[in-house]
């Protein structure tokens, strides 16, 4: 990233349905500040490949990073310890069967690197409406008859953009990773955005790549 990036000045968005370019984001890849969580400008910012990130006490951020952190669906890494879970019983998934629940509880998930949750009352509403209205996905992994783990996104028909997930026992989310990365592969699609950097999404098989090819890839439908 370019340092001299860090000086651009924010944009500040109105009523209007209307996203700067990516290219304007800083060297954080913050974009703009302001707007709503409308459906309508939800789905604008992800078809333009930006994302919301905010704490519940702040104006609503938007994102462009430049590196991005992806998926290839096809490059997902199962350890061979995985490789056993994913063969027994232990667990079982199913989609869009409790988007609600998943959502809330990936807000409630303790997680050492951040203070609070950044899944805030408003951002769930938004995309509990975005889920309505088909555009948000959930896989859910269940013990019996327990919830315990999944995750959620935005499904854009050729890119999901993974949001949040949630493990309440070992190796939950994982799964639910692995096996949504699977079905995504044979329905085609380009890659999982996966957003930011962290080192468990990394054990999983994602990478950094340049916001100019993930433009590219957003812009290559099927």
């Amino acid at each position: 990233m370019q340092n001299h990036k860090k000086n651009k000045p924010l944009h500040f968005l109105s009523e209007r349905l209307v996203f700067p370019s990516v290219k304007e984001a800083n060297a954080e890849g913050l974009l703009a500040v302001g707007g709503d969580l409308s459906a309508e400008r939800l789905l604008l910012a992800y078809q333009s490949g930006i994302f919301p990130w905010f704490n519940d006490d702040a104006l609503i951020l938007w994102w462009s990073p430049d590196p991005r952190m992806v998926m290839f669906p096809s490059k997902v890494k199962i350890a061979k310890s995985m490789r056993k879970v994913l063969a027994g019983t232990s667990f079982r998934m199913t989609k869009n069967q409790a988007f609600e629940q998943v959502i809330e509880k990936c807000a409630s998930a303790y997680r050492k690197e951040q203070q609070g949750t950044w899944i805030t009352q408003k951002m769930m509403d938004a995309y509990i409406i975005l889920f309505k209205k088909g555009y948000a996905k959930s896989y859910e992994v269940w013990q019996g008859t327990e919830l315990v783990g999944g995750l959620y996104g935005v499904d854009l028909g050729h890119i999901f953009c993974g949001e949040s997930m949630f493990s309440a026992v070992p190796n939950a989310s994982k799964y639910a990773f692995i096996k949504m990365a699977q079905e995504l592969e044979q329905d085609n699609y380009s890659l999982i955005d996966c957003q930011l950097h962290t080192p468990h999404l990394q054990s999983l098989g994602a990478e950094l790549i340049s916001r100019k090819k993930y433009m590219a890839l957003l812009k290559r439908k099927n």
